[in-house]
């Protein structure tokens, strides 16, 4: 009787033993899967937000120049920099049939009532007319390689270069009417290809 409830209590302490350690192994497999999913999901994930936040901030600082926050900086180099950062899914309607009819509207309307047409219009049109009309070398090899993202750091590097400049130094910049909308605006542009440069790195 005693040599059986032994063996019964040895049989349960080992089944006990393996059950847990097969536990550890599952928990420590377990979070292992989850650290690498987070770690390649928040880095995609991370890149594509910062895409969706910088183009809205090129778009934000062309709008902030075309109205009575006038800037000093060069904003034509804002169309390349929206072009090369623009997401995929508005990239490719823009470069679909809606973007061939806006461009389509906006030279007729330059064309034969350049009256009519806005200054404010003229660089919305440009990029419009750029997107629909690029190249598949730009519109598909550089705008989606390590190329681009160059681009669009050297590009905000030299906004804000220029920008700190125009405003009497980087204090300044932060501390002048209207310019902590601006400077905030540049760093965002510059936030995105620094990231994705080192995403791409990775």
């Amino acid at each position: 009787m005693g040599k059986k409830s032994y063996l019964s209590m040895r049989t349960e302490q080992e089944a006990s033993d393996l059950i847990t350690s097969d536990f550890k192994e599952l928990v420590f497999a377990s979070k292992k899967l989850a650290y690498h999913a987070i770690k390649l999901g928040s880095l995609g994930l991370g890149t594509s937000i910062l895409e969706w936040v910088a183009s809205f901030a090129a778009i934000y600082l062309l709008i902030l120049d075309r109205t009575n926050w006038k800037t000093n900086i060069l904003t034509g180099l804002l169309i390349p920099y929206i072009f090369l950062s623009l997401p995929s899914l508005l990239f490719s309607i823009f470069r679909g049939e809606v973007g061939k009819w806006i461009a389509f509207i906006a030279v007729v309307l330059r064309l034969f009532f350049p009256r009519r047409f806005p200054d404010w219009l003229e660089l919305p049109a440009a990029l419009i007319l750029l997107i629909v009309v690029a190249p598949s070398l730009f519109s598909s090899t550089i705008r989606n390689s390590w190329v681009g993202v160059v681009i669009c750091l050297a590009i905000a590097c030299y906004l804000l270069q220029e920008h700190i400049r125009a405003s009497g130094g980087f204090r300044n910049s932060f501390t002048k009417a209207h310019g902590i909308s601006n400077t905030v605006g540049i760093i965002l542009l510059l936030v995105y290809p620094a990231w994705a440069l080192i995403f791409d790195i990775i």
